[in-house]
């Protein structure tokens, strides 16, 4: 939809600027505005996975329900996963863990543990690669093919949902998934518990906005972050907050 929009605007002044240029009313500097403008809108689209540029995104649920939240934890399992779940199991909550292929290869007991806690396990790509934005189709295809055979090995499970790595998505990335025919899930509550060093300041700019923005991105690989998570399900508690996992939050089959 928006890459629609963006390439037709694109477009449009450019047929329209390329006329005045031809009929000498325009100079051809004039085309500049318009090629910066959908370069700029380009690049928002590949860093920001919320406007779905290239590829639908699922980013709420399509019958929101009040006081409910998905927490959901990226780039596990590792040992801090099993903090994470101590915590989910004392305040009876769920949550979804974009689990990385390698790190289930180096953890599969807690893989078992996550799916066996009533918990829902996304594919976050095999090696979750700093390069992700720059891979072929065909590089992206096998990265999140490798992670799925590894969740049906260990876990005996298909999961529909994929979250690619920093959030990243571009036409390569786009036409991997057409073909895996995963959900692509992204987040509007992004914690920054990876950059921001103080746990309170990574706590209120979650808890601000929960109630808008209740899909919240967290990472179970950091004592920081199993911090904040403990400040957090507490005051949800409070404020009787319902914690689901993605399947109960987007009204899905369960696994």
């Amino acid at each position: 939809m928006w890459r629609k929009i963006v390439v037709g605007i694109t477009v449009a002044y450019a047929i329209i600027a390329l006329y005045l240029i031809v009929n000498n009313s325009l100079s051809l500097a004039w085309l500049l505005p318009g090629l910066l403008f959908f370069i700029g809108l380009f690049s928002w689209g590949v860093f920001d996975i919320r406007l779905g540029f290239f590829i639908p995104v699922v980013f709420k649920s399509p019958n929101p329900q009040p006081r409910t939240v998905a927490l959901t934890f990226d780039d596990g399992p590792t040992p801090y996963t099993l903090e994470v779940l101590d915590l989910l199991q004392q305040y009876q909550a769920k949550a979804t863990f974009f689990c990385i292929g390698q790190q289930l290869e180096q953890y599969p007991d807690i893989a078992k543990r996550i799916l066996a806690d009533g918990h829902t396990i996304g594919n976050h790509s095999y090696s979750h690669p700093n390069s992700m934005g720059f891979l072929s189709t065909a590089q992206v295809k096998e990265e999140i093919q490798k992670c799925d055979q590894i969740i049906e090995q260990l876990l005996q499970i298909k999961s529909p949902f994929y979250r690619p790595p920093f959030g990243i998505t571009n036409p390569h990335i786009a036409k991997a998934l057409r073909q895996t025919k995963h959900r692509v899930i992204g987040w509007n509550n992004r914690s920054l518990d990876t950059v921001i060093q103080d746990e309170n300041t990574i706590f209120k700019r979650i808890y601000k906005r929960i109630d808008r923005q209740p899909i919240v991105l967290l990472h179970d690989t950091s004592n920081r972050s199993v911090q904040v998570l403990a400040t957090l399900l507490k005051q949800l508690q409070q404020d009787n907050y319902k914690l689901v996992n993605l399947v109960e939050f987007l009204n899905e089959e369960k696994q």
